[in-house]
């Protein structure tokens, strides 16, 4: 009779572990990575795909819409944003058609296997001196989201743009975030469009570069999330313990000055090279890891900012790898997470557990790091062994 209820006892104790085990993959907080292409010695995006799929990452943003990088994450469950560079603006604001065209061709042959979820049109675009370009930006993006509800794609598909974080004139205390006075004729009837659309303002913050810039004033510990005493917000005295959170929190502040709290801010970009020049502060591969593994401790615990503690912030990291044929100082080429031979150009600390309950270094290749569909797969076998079990357990009529 105790041998039954042991034998029992250890079944039903193994498959509440692997059921467990489920909640726990199902919890871990996935990142979103951006995919760049700049270098000439990147693996094929087929290997691409299975390294990402080993990664907690389900989420990618593009800078173009490369149709191989597509049809290799075809099935796979990842969301993608691609894009529209730069020098297509012009001719799509003033030529609908051609707008039609280019979503005929690198949207809608790759849906629904690959789970393209939004278009950003230009990048950057406030960040020149090309104010044909700032006022093509809007039309532009006004001509895709029309070609996407035309082609039947618009419960699928976004339309956004990417922004740099300089768009803000003023960024401290985050609560006096405003955008820049020479930019609000054309960043006012953006946030129009995004609030009309429900689509997300899209910013590009990198704190390394307040750190490179005055390495002297710029607290280190604090742009790199490590523990340090924080900065309190005189307006609202909320306290910030990180420089990210705050730009994401004066966006808001900014958006909200010109009439809008309806928008999402989602971060395109943010990341830490892991090199760089003699005269770049900050650029070491202590630095990058630390940035890199604190901020994915946060989105692990679906973290918000002080602001807005209730909205889990929302990251595309920069980047996969490093890109051999960037132009600029060396630390444009050392952004990557990974060399172009897919080997870790450093291991990430995920510190005290975070949503896994593990600790120690981030190892990419770690089973822990589930993709959507090694999820399914996890589910279908507990589901497989629990109605093996279940007539197991009841034959123990002891």
């Amino acid at each position: 009779m105790e041998l039954c209820v042991r034998a029992s006892s250890l079944l039903l104790g193994l498959l509440l572990q692997l059921l467990s085990s489920v909640d726990v993959v199902s919890a871990a907080q996935k990142f979103g990575i951006n995919y760049g292409q700049i270098a000439n010695n990147l693996p094929d995006p087929t290997q691409v795909a299975g390294l990402l799929q080993s990664l907690n990452v389900n989420k990618v943003k593009l800078y173009d819409a490369d149709p191989k990088v597509l049809m290799a994450f075809a099935n796979t469950g990842v969301e993608f944003i691609i894009a529209i560079g730069n020098e297509n603006l012009q001719s799509m604001a003033g030529n609908p058609g051609a707008a039609r065209q280019w979503v005929t061709q690198h949207v809608q042959p790759f849906l629904p296997a690959t789970r393209i979820t939004c278009i950003t049109v230009g990048n950057e675009v406030f960040s020149g001196n090309d104010t044909g370009m700032m006022a093509s930006l809007l039309p532009a993006m006004k001509a895709i989201y029309a070609a996407v509800g035309e082609l039947g794609l618009g419960g699928q598909v976004t339309v956004s743009s990417a922004h740099s974080v300089n768009v803000l004139a003023t960024s401290f205390p985050p609560s006096s975030g405003a955008f820049r006075e020479d930019l609000a004729q054309y960043i006012q009837p953006l946030l129009d469009f995004h609030g009309q659309t429900n689509s997300p303002f899209l910013i590009n913050a990198y704190p390394f570069f307040a750190y490179k810039a005055s390495p002297g004033s710029v607290s280190l510990p604090y742009v790199l999330f490590e523990p340090n005493p924080g900065v309190r917000d005189p307006n609202t005295n909320l306290s910030y313990d990180n420089m990210l959170y705050a730009q994401i929190d004066a966006v808001y502040a900014a958006m909200k000055a010109m009439g809008h709290t309806d928008i999402g801010v989602r971060i395109s970009e943010t990341g830490w090279p892991s090199k760089g020049d003699e005269d770049e502060a900050g650029a070491t591969v202590e630095n990058a890891a630390a940035y890199n593994g604190n901020l994915m401790q946060r989105i692990a615990m679906n973290q918000g900012t002080p602001l807005k503690p209730n909205v889990p912030i929302d990251v595309f990291v920069f980047a996969l790898f490093n890109e051999d044929m960037k132009p600029g100082p060396t630390s444009e080429r050392n952004y990557g997470l990974f060399y172009p031979n897919g080997s870790p150009v450093y291991a990430i600390n995920t510190g005290a557990g975070g949503v896994s309950g593990r600790t120690g270094p981030f190892d990419p290749y770690s089973a822990q790091m589930f993709s959507s569909a090694s999820r399914l797969a996890v589910r279908t076998a507990s589901l497989t062994l629990l109605l093996l079990v279940l007539p197991l357990l009841s034959s123990f009529s002891c």
